[in-house]
């Protein structure tokens, strides 16, 4: 007696199944999207309004003003300082000041990293405001 057996109707599919693969990277991708608002920082700018006319001065004026030269020195309202004595400075002019701003104007040669330890030194005096002088359209 001979056995009669149905021959093999089923074929097996040699591909992989990507459906829980999709998903995994589906909730991935989820999960890093709202990591990125989360990583944003944000620094507050103003920018001063454009003048068209010449500015009068009624006087001198209250404003400091850090100047990184281009000849790698360093001046504070005109009187050269060295770097090295720059918190000392900043310490003499800012103790006793309630308006705590400074203006930074730095030369083109300069290095951003220069410029950076100059208002790092000035943050640690108690400096709270920093702000940037535009380049002189004379000096061009």
């Amino acid at each position: 007696m001979a056995l009669n057996l149905p021959e093999a109707t089923q074929s097996f599919d040699p591909e992989p199944n990507v459906v829980p693969m999709i998903d995994i990277l589906l909730v991935l991708l989820i999960i890093f999207m709202m990591q990125i608002p989360l990583s944003r920082m944000a620094m507050d700018v103003q920018v001063p309004p454009l003048s068209t006319g010449q500015q009068q001065s009624a006087g001198p004026s209250n404003n400091i003003v850090l100047e990184l030269l281009a000849d790698g020195g360093y001046t504070i309202n005109g009187q050269p300082v060295e770097f090295a004595n720059l918190d000392r400075e900043f310490h003499t002019i800012y103790d006793n000041r309630p308006a705590k701003i400074l203006f930074v104007k730095s030369a083109p040669n300069r290095r951003y990293e220069e410029v950076i330890d100059a208002m790092d030194t000035a943050r640690g005096a108690g400096v709270q405001v920093i702000g940037f002088t535009p380049p002189d359209p004379s000096s061009d």
